[in-house]
């Protein structure tokens, strides 16, 4: 993308960010609309040419991230005044939740004008957030190819090979020369965004195999294709889990591959670009999941917040409850052993930490596919002894604690004795607690932290204090 005064502009991460602190300037500085006067509205006006040149100014990306940092209001004002022929580019690349507070404020024909410019594909991706006679409308405009692969596209579940995978591909008969190959290369306007190979099918449309760009460049152009073809090589199909495409991206340093049907025909390819976005979405549903969090916008209205969060709050509530409840039966033996209630919050915490380190990887490893529930109690006899040796050794340094504020043998070894059963517990807790949600067909990460500070706080006061009443009292 180029600026105003035709320099190439440079992307740069920080760009967006210094963009948004420029823009949130710009609009802070708008005239209320109770002190509108003469100056005002030419000040106002200056703003907003300022305003208008410097966001079309940016990359499509950057103008997706300042939308998606903007309160509604804000953000629909910033879109109104983005350039027309960035406004698809856009749409695609922003949140669902933004867009769809984009599209409740577009007009039906202009809503139609900029996604009639996506793909097929592209159009599938978002179809969900947006009005079904706008999608009507613009189905009518697609050919009867596009027609067929919008529908296909739409036919696929979501998290789904066939829900990212892309239609546009260069696709090449293995009967044919290289040089024929350049021709047919040449004559195309230009290639298919990460193209890194062509495939080769058959007349009806069936792989053969690949052929690396490299591979065209390096050999002589009398070459037949498939003299040097690879039929080595990696095919997903339609039906298969993004996640797992995505780790086989990795797996293999992938920039492409086929995706193939159960005949054995070619219907679309995943790129990087779609892995990229599979692992990012990943990502930030399992940091939302594991505090009980669905996807928000961070601007919505009170109410749509308070529904969001309110439930697994009220869940943590009720077992903090349960927790003091628990704490509560030792009434006499905290009231006799002050030093008690300030020692039981680290068998707590501690507790909590180590099955936290437990859950973290058991639920990475999980959704990269390295453990399944077969492993389960493998896994479980591992981290009991990982968090045996690790409670030993923090359960000394505690001891030494306890013992140094309360002078006493016997609360060091309780609190020693309690850490390293706590440990233990919330290791157990952490390793079954995503394992079972998975066998469930649950994401594994969903509450998992609020399940697993009830049980290291509830068990840690029982143990702890248990102990002090049985050894101390």
């Amino acid at each position: 993308m180029k600026n105003n005064n035709n320099e190439i502009h440079k992307l740069d991460p920080e760009d967006a960010q210094k963009a948004l602190l420029k823009i949130q300037e710009y609009l802070r500085n708008q005239t209320p609309n109770n002190e509108i006067n003469k100056q005002n509205v030419i000040n106002d006006l200056t703003i907003e040419n300022n305003l208008n040149n410097f966001i079309n100014d940016l990359h499509p990306a950057d103008i997706a991230f300042i939308l998606e940092s903007l309160p509604k209001d804000k953000r629909q004002k910033i879109w109104s005044i983005v350039n027309e022929d960035y406004k698809a580019d856009i749409i695609i690349e922003v949140e669902n939740w933004v867009r769809k507070s984009l599209v409740e404020i577009m007009e039906h024909d202009n809503l139609v004008s900029i996604i009639s410019k996506l793909d097929a594909d592209e159009l599938a991706y978002i179809a969900q957030d947006l009005p079904a006679d706008a999608i009507s409308e613009v189905q009518k405009g697609l050919n009867e190819e596009e027609r067929l692969k919008f529908i296909e596209a739409l036919g696929y579940p979501e998290e789904s090979v066939g829900a990212i995978m892309d239609f546009e591909m260069v696709k090449v008969r293995e009967d044919i020369t290289l040089e024929v190959v350049l021709r047919y290369l040449r004559r195309l306007q230009e290639l298919p965004d990460h193209t890194d190979q062509i495939f080769v099918v058959d007349r009806q449309d069936k792989m053969q195999g690949v052929l690396p760009l490299t591979t065209i460049l390096v050999r002589e152009p009398e070459t037949e294709v498939k003299s040097v073809m690879s039929s080595d090589f990696l095919t997903l199909n339609p039906l298969d889990s993004d996640i797992d495409a995505a780790g086989a991206f990795e797996r293999y340093d992938l920039v492409s591959a086929p995706v193939i049907d159960d005949s054995g025909r070619l219907v679309g390819r995943v790129t990087i670009a779609d892995v990229v976005d599979v692992i990012q979405e990943n990502s930030q549903v399992q940091e939302l999941s594991r505090a009980g969090l669905q996807e928000e916008d961070m601007f919505s209205p009170l109410s749509t917040a308070i529904m969001n969060r309110a439930p697994w709050l009220l869940v943590n509530l009720f077992t903090a409850s349960i927790s003091s409840f628990i704490a509560s039966r030792f009434e006499d033996t905290v009231s006799k052993l002050v030093i008690l209630a300030f020692l039981m919050s680290i068998v707590a915490g501690i507790g909590g930490n180590s099955g936290n380190q437990t859950m973290t990887m058991v639920i990475r490893a999980l959704a990269t596919g390295h453990i399944t529930e077969r492993d389960l109690w493998q896994l479980v006899k591992r981290e009991i002894l990982v968090a045996s040796l690790v409670g030993s050794c923090g359960s000394i340094v505690a001891a030494i604690f306890a013992w140094a504020m309360s002078k006493s043998i016997m609360i060091a070894l309780v609190m020693m004795g309690a850490i390293i059963c706590n440990v233990i517990i919330g290791t157990i807790i952490g390793v079954l607690v995503p394992i079972l949600r998975a066998r469930f067909k649950k994401d594994p990460a969903i509450g998992s932290s609020v399940l697993l500070t009830f049980a290291t706080d509830s068990l840690g006061f029982l143990i702890f204090l248990g102990l002090a009443t049985i050894f101390l009292i």
